[in-house]
C-alpha cells in the first residue's frame, strides 16, 4: 500500500486563510518538484481554478450532497494514486455541513482517513486560541487534528503566546504566516486574463516564500504520512449500473464551451463526458465554427465580463441556433444559459444582443447572490447541482422542474427546456449520472 502525505487544509471559519495558505502550499510543493493533487471540499469552482494554477495539476471537487461516499472515496483515490502529495481545501469552518457536520470538511476528512493541518487566524487574538484548539482536538475523535499553522500573526512575541497555548493543549505548532497585505488573495477572478493569471502567480510565489521562511513544511508531509486506501480506483469509472449504462451507449460526439468566459466545470463532470465519447472544446468567444456533435454543453463562467466579445461573435451565435432549431442536444449552465437568452444587460447598463434560443433578458443589474445545493425533480427523474450567481432573468420562461433546496424547501430556480435544449442556472453534477437520461 503506498505511503503517501495528504491531508485536509481547514479553519474555524471562512476567512481564516486557508485558501491563502493552500496556494501557497502548492505552489511550494510544485517548486519543490513534487506531484500534488489538489482537491476543494464543495462545489466552489474558483479556488479549484486557484489550485490548479499554483500546482499545475486540476483539482477535483470532494462533495457529500452531490454524491455518494462511495464515489467521493473512489474519486478522491483515483486521482491520488501516482502523487506524491494530496492537499484538500476545506470549506467554511471545519465543521460546518448543509446539515449540522453531515457533508462538512470534518466529514470528508473522517471518511477519507486524512488528517486536518488546521489554520487559524490570530489577527485578534493570543492565548484564546488554546480552548479554540483545544476543542477542535476533542470535538471528534474522528477527525484527526494533525496540528495548527496559524495566520496574520503581528510578531514573534505574538506567535509564542500562540505557541504556548498549543504546548497547553497539546496541539502541534507547525508555524505561522505574518501579517503582511502581500499574502491577501487579491481578486476572487484572478486568471481570467493574461495579466490576472500574471497577478495570481506573483501572488502564488510570495505565499509560498513565506511559508518557506515560518512553516515547518517537511514536519507537516512527516505527520501527514499515511497509507493511501485503494477504494478500487484501478477502474477507471465509478462501478455503479449507471457507469456500465455508460459504457454500453453509443460513442456521442460532444462540443464542450470552454474560454476566458465559460469555463465553470468539475473535473469528474468532464471526465464522465469523455467516457461517453470524444470531446472537443470551442470557444463561443473567438471561434467562428461550432465542432460536429450530438451534444453540446455550454458551462458557467463570466460571460458578463466578455459581453462585446460573445455579442461580435455573430457566426457561432447563429451555428447554435441552428443547431438546437434541428434538434441538436444542448445543456447550458448559469451563465451559459444567459448566453442563450435574447439579450443580456451588463453592468454597465447596456444590454448586449446573444443568442436569442431563450426568449427572456439576463440582467446584471440590481445584483443579488442566490446560492444554495439544488435538487431538481423531472418526471421520474432526480438531480442534484449548485446554484451561485448574481444575476437574474427577466420576464422568465415557465420551468419544467420541481426545484428544492437541500432541506428540501422549494426554490423558485427555474429550469428550461426549448426543443433538446435545456438550461438553467443550477451547476448540475453527473459524476455518478449518465448526462444523456436528461433528454429521456
Amino acid at each position: 500500500m503506498k505511503q503517501t502525505s495528504h491531508f485536509l487544509i481547514g479553519a474555524a471559519s471562512s476567512g481564516g486563510g486557508k485558501t491563502t495558505f493552500t496556494t501557497g502550499l502548492l505552489r511550494l510543493f510544485r517548486d519543490r518538484g513534487l506531484n500534488v493533487q489538489p482537491y476543494k471540499c464543495g462545489p466552489d469552482y474558483i479556488d479549484t481554478k486557484y489550485h490548479e494554477m499554483a500546482a499545475g495539476n486540476a483539482s477535483v471537487n470532494l462533495d457529500l450532497w452531490l454524491s455518494s461516499q462511495k464515489h467521493v472515496k473512489e474519486t478522491y483515490a483515483k486521482y491520488a494514486a501516482a502523487m506524491d502529495v494530496c492537499v484538500t481545501e476545506g470549506v467554511m469552518g471545519l465543521f460546518d455541513g448543509f446539515d449540522g457536520m453531515e457533508g462538512s470538511s470534518a466529514a470528508i476528512a473522517a471518511l477519507l482517513n486524512i488528517p486536518v493541518v488546521l489554520v487559524i487566524n490570530a489577527k485578534s487574538t493570543s492565548y484564546t486560541v488554546a480552548p479554540i484548539l483545544y476543542g477542535f482536538k476533542y470535538f471528534n475523535p474522528s477527525v484527526r487534528l494533525a496540528g495548527v499553522v496559524f495566520n496574520q500573526v503581528a510578531s514573534e512575541r505574538h506567535y509564542s503566546f500562540l505557541q504556548k497555548a498549543c504546548e497547553d493543549v497539546g496541539v502541534e505548532c507547525f508555524g505561522f504566516l505574518p501579517r503582511l497585505k502581500e499574502l491577501e488573495v487579491p481578486s476572487r477572478h484572478l486568471g481570467l486574463t493574461l495579466d490576472a493569471s500574471y497577478q495570481f502567480d506573483k501572488f502564488a510565489s510570495v505565499v509560498a516564500q513565506a511559508i518557506e521562511e515560518h512553516v515547518a513544511v517537511d514536519r507537516i508531509l512527516e505527520v501527514c504520512s499515511v497509507p493511501l486506501v485503494d477504494y478500487n480506483a484501478h477502474i477507471s469509472i465509478p462501478s455503479t449500473e449507471i457507469s456500465k449504462d455508460i459504457l454500453s451507449e453509443k460513442k456521442w460526439k460532444i462540443a464542450v464551451a470552454q474560454d476566458a468566459a465559460f469555463n465553470f466545470m468539475y473535473r469528474e463532470n468532464l471526465a464522465r463526458l469523455k467516457e461517453l465519447g470524444t470531446v472537443t472544446f470551442f470557444s463561443p468567444m473567438s471561434d467562428e465554427h461550432l465542432p460536429d456533435c450530438d451534444l453540446v454543453y455550454l458551462p458557467g463562467g463570466y460571460p458578463e465580463f466578455f459581453l462585446k466579445e460573445l455579442e461580435s461573435n455573430i457566426a457561432i451565435k447563429q451555428q447554435l441556433k441552428m443547431y438546437v432549431e434541428s434538434g441538436g442536444r444542448l445543456l447550458a449552465e448559469c451563465g451559459g444559459m444567459m448566453y442563450l437568452c435574447d439579450s443580456i444587460r451588463g453592468m454597465d447598463g447596456k444590454q448586449y444582443v446573444m443568442v436569442g434560443l431563450l426568449h427572456q433578458r439576463a440582467t446584471m443589474e440590481n445584483m443579488k447572490l442566490r446560492l444554495g445545493y439544488r435538487t431538481l425533480r423531472i418526471g421520474e427523474q432526480v438531480w442534484k447541482g449548485h446554484e451561485f450567481h448574481y444575476s437574474s432573468i427577466e420576464k422568465e420562461l415557465p420551468s419544467i422542474a420541481e426545484v428544492t433546496d437541500a432541506k428540501g424547501n422549494p426554490v423558485s430556480t427555474p429550469l428550461y427546456r426549448y426543443k433538446n435544449l435545456i438550461a438553467g442556472y443550477t451547476h448540475l453534477y453527473w459524476g455518478e449520472m449518465n448526462l444523456m437520461k436528461l433528454w429521456e
